[in-house]
């Protein structure tokens, strides 16, 4: 029985799942997860996984991106040189561009490595329509109240005057002056980019008058208001010091040239910008983090995890210690990731942390971390007690080891059937030649999505098999963003693939069970979406739900910045209670249910 790509990994993880489990659970549930770990294994065999089957009306997920014009594919360059770059990009935004109620698709997109390579001589060319490269903007055409069937796209890249300069990683969306309109960061190898909306279908590059414009190699970002002050400022994970005249040959464990670790290279210091408020970030990095070591980041999402009104951020590192930067409430941070139990496993290590995401999953009113792993470490699940503290359920909950055999990168915390109970999503591809494919595969690294359901009782099963065939398709994902593209009350995911097309998951899951979908926005002018504000839902049945207002996690991608809810088997909501990021809070009993609602701090 073949083992797949990392036959010693995969085993070495036993021992370790073995011994987490047997003071919780026993003996028998220890055996049991030797069982699925070889049973994984063996699913990850020598034969290339087949094609996917035709998608059927009863498909909980579709994809519709050819036939809506969503048609995008990411092109990394690679020219047979395994330069590092070329295995972790890119990322996906999903916001209002236009301020037409509907979310627009924004997908990062890459280069020759070096630029001054000819593209001709890349060793995939890229796909029909991807020339000229550059990172392209997508408008949504939803026509409003004729439903799913309406959804088009239109390629508005160069309209809008987004000109993506350099090699994409990824995108994070924010309106960063309270205009009402939804400005783009863009992060990159090389300086990033921001590109200011200027309320009329157009973008201004304000990346170096910003101050923004990070030189180094940025992979996710977040918007967030650290401070209070009511403007957004923006946290930057970096990843290693890099460049193509330093760059390492590195060999797989195949022993045949493959792509570097990031061990190879030194860590790059991530960067946190206060905003002025003026249209200039200010590098408050020195000052305002401390105790942190840097590692690799990859993922980077904001929460409030200990409940005391101000936002902290986690950062999930590549093969290094996890931060966990809490607020404290002076404009400063300090990294707590060890004292709280998120730096490292719950044996003491260090793990591939690539995506990220933060949501209540046991409804208990606190936000949990899941963070997408190595094919050999499996997906984790670290649980908060409420205050800020965590512990590692990653195998007693079944993420662990489902996730074995996988590469994950896109991830979020969703609620895809509307039952009240947020589940969970990877996107996978890996970073090491997947053993066993065809001597024709130029880019053998693909691997299948999973898709796990929340059994409601701290357990996780594995539904991908029932999801609908675009599970079954074997792809390099990386970025993924999640959204009601078609606003129909519930949630579907845009996902960017290397070299293949990127898939456009319209959700038919939820069909039948109520929803409540709010928009929350700022008091002055316009009005903006307001990332951090929590909303604690009371539904008829007198079941309590908690959801927070956020567009930041996943990996290197912007998620819809509206707050959607699963009412499972309820039919109203007797009231919400939103508590903005400026500590006030406001009750409403006169919301409808199934569809969505706009609601303006202080407004009746």
């Amino acid at each position: 029985m073949a083992l797949g790509p990392h036959p010693q990994r995969v085993l070495t993880l036993m021992p370790r799942l073995g011994s987490e489990l047997g003071p919780r659970l026993g003996i028998a549930a220890g055996a049991a997860v030797l069982a699925a770990g070889i049973w994984l294994s063996a699913c990850s065999s020598d034969r290339p996984n087949p094609p996917p089957t035709t998608a059927s009306a009863s498909d909980w997920f579709v994809d519709r991106a050819a036939e809506t014009g969503l048609t995008f594919t990411y092109f990394n360059g690679m020219s047979g040189q395994f330069y590092f770059p070329e295995m972790l990009p890119g990322g996906v935004a999903l916001f209002d561009y236009d301020n037409d109620g509907d979310l627009d698709v924004y997908f990062a997109q890459g280069r020759m490595l070096p630029a001054e390579r000819p593209v001709g001589e890349a060793a995939i060319p890229p796909a029909g329509n991807a020339l000229p490269l550059k990172g392209r903007l997508f408008r949504n055409d939803l026509q409003a109240g004729a439903g799913p069937a309406s959804l088009r796209f239109t390629d508005v890249t160069a309209a809008s005057r987004v000109e993506a300069a350099g090699y994409g990683m990824g995108a994070a969306a924010g309106d960063v002056d309270n205009d009402g309109c939804v400005d783009l960061y863009l992060t990159n190898l090389g300086p990033n980019q921001l590109f200011h909306n200027n309320c009329d279908g157009t973008f201004s590059d304000v990346s170096r008058a910003s101050g923004a414009d990070d030189p180094g190699w940025s992979v996710s970002a977040s918007f967030l208001d650290y401070d209070r002050d009511g403007w957004l400022d923006l946290y930057v994970g970096n990843y290693v010091q890099w460049d193509v005249k330093t760059d390492k040959p590195c060999t797989g464990l195949t022993g045949r040239r493959d792509y570097c670790t990031p061990k190879v290279y030194v860590p790059q210091p991530d960067r946190l910008y206060h905003n002025r408020g003026n249209g200039t970030f200010e590098d408050v990095t020195a000052k305002a983090l401390t105790g942190g070591t840097w590692g690799p980041a990859l993922g980077v999402v904001a929460a409030d995890f200990d409940r005391d009104g101000w936002t902290d951020i986690y950062v999930a590192n590549d093969g290094a210690e996890n931060l966990l930067w809490m607020n404290q409430r002076n404009g400063t941070f300090r990294n707590q990731a060890l004292l709280a139990g998120a730096a490292l496993t719950g044996d003491g290590k260090t793990e591939a942390s690539m995506g990220v995401d933060a949501g209540d999953f046991d409804n208990d009113g606190d936000d949990d971390l899941h963070m997408t792993e190595l094919p050999s470490e499996g997906n984790n699940l670290y649980v908060n007690n409420g205050s800020g503290l965590f512990e590692d359920l990653s195998a007693r909950s079944g993420v662990g080891p489902l996730s074995l055999g996988h590469s994950g990168f896109g991830t979020a915390w969703f609620d895809y059937d509307n039952d009240g109970w947020l589940d969970l999503i990877a996107v996978n591809g890996a970073i090491e030649a997947v053993k066993g494919r065809p001597p024709e595969a130029r880019f053998p690294y693909d691997e299948r999505k999973l898709l796990f359901r929340n059994q409601r009782d701290g357990r996780f099963e594995d539904v991908s098999a029932q999801a609908g065939a675009v599970f079954a398709a074997s792809e390099v994902s990386r970025g993924a963003a999640f959204g009601d593209i078609d606003n129909d009350g519930d949630m579907d995911v845009v996902i960017s693939n290397i070299h293949s097309p990127a898939r456009l998951l319209i959700n038919q899951a939820a069909s039948g069970r109520h929803w409540l979908g709010l928009r929350l926005v700022g008091g002055g002018g316009r009005g903006r979406d307001m990332p951090g504000a929590r909303v604690e839902i009371a539904r008829g049945d007198g079941v309590i739900l908690y959801r927070r207002a956020r567009a930041d996690g996943s990996y290197a991608s912007s998620n819809d910045p509206r707050v959607l809810v699963g009412l499972g088997d309820a039919t109203a909501v007797s009231r919400i209670r939103i508590t903005w990021p400026d500590g006030t809070s406001e009750e409403r009993s006169d919301v409808p249910i199934d569809r969505w609602t706009t609601i303006r701090q202080g407004s009746r």
